[in-house]
């Protein structure tokens, strides 16, 4: 059974991908000023998982353009809704396998960074990882509203069965 903070951002991602359930590519590709269009925000998430797990945790960097297009401080760009889609289901399939190996010892342990030891531990990257989601889930709602979008997913979905609290140390089963 994967470590509990990883079934939360597994929910976390279920949920960001609930709340773009029928989205059409023009409408992942209209921009709102000052914000990205939701496009962009998925291939910024997938940007952030390939650093976290793919990069920072097995040294790999499977998608390079991902890499540039999507990265912190990247020019703006409306990318197809198609393509967002496949670089973050291929980022994060490849990610998974490592994800599920995760314990509490490697959570603690510092992220290697320029063949150094950082500040910075895993266990931190999965806690921001997970609230980048949020974050974005809240925005892309507000781009849909903006849209005129009706009868949006309410939030939070299905925690108590997919991803309900457990105790330090202890799996659901």
């Amino acid at each position: 059974m994967p470590h509990p903070l990883v079934l939360q951002l597994r929910f976390t991602r279920s949920e960001f991908k609930r709340a773009l359930k029928g989205i059409s590519d023009d409408e992942a590709r209209q921009r709102i000023l000052p914000m990205n269009c939701i496009s962009w925000n998925i291939g910024h998430l997938a940007w952030q998982e390939q650093r976290y797990w793919l990069l920072f945790g097995q040294g790999k960097l499977l998608l390079p353009d991902v890499n540039e297009t999507f990265c912190y401080g990247a020019p703006a760009s409306t990318p197809a809704l198609q393509d967002a889609w496949k670089a973050w289901n291929t980022i994060t399939k490849a990610a998974d396998p490592w994800l599920d190996t995760l314990t509490t010892k490697k959570l603690q342990e510092r992220v290697i960074k320029n063949g150094k030891p950082s500040r910075i531990l895993f266990g931190t990257l999965l806690l921001r990882m997970t609230y980048h989601y949020w974050y974005h889930i809240g925005e892309n709602m507000a781009i849909r509203q903006n849209l005129g979008h009706t009868h949006l997913p309410q939030f939070v979905g299905n925690i108590d069965g997919q991803a309900p609290y457990t105790p330090d140390g202890k799996r659901a089963k």
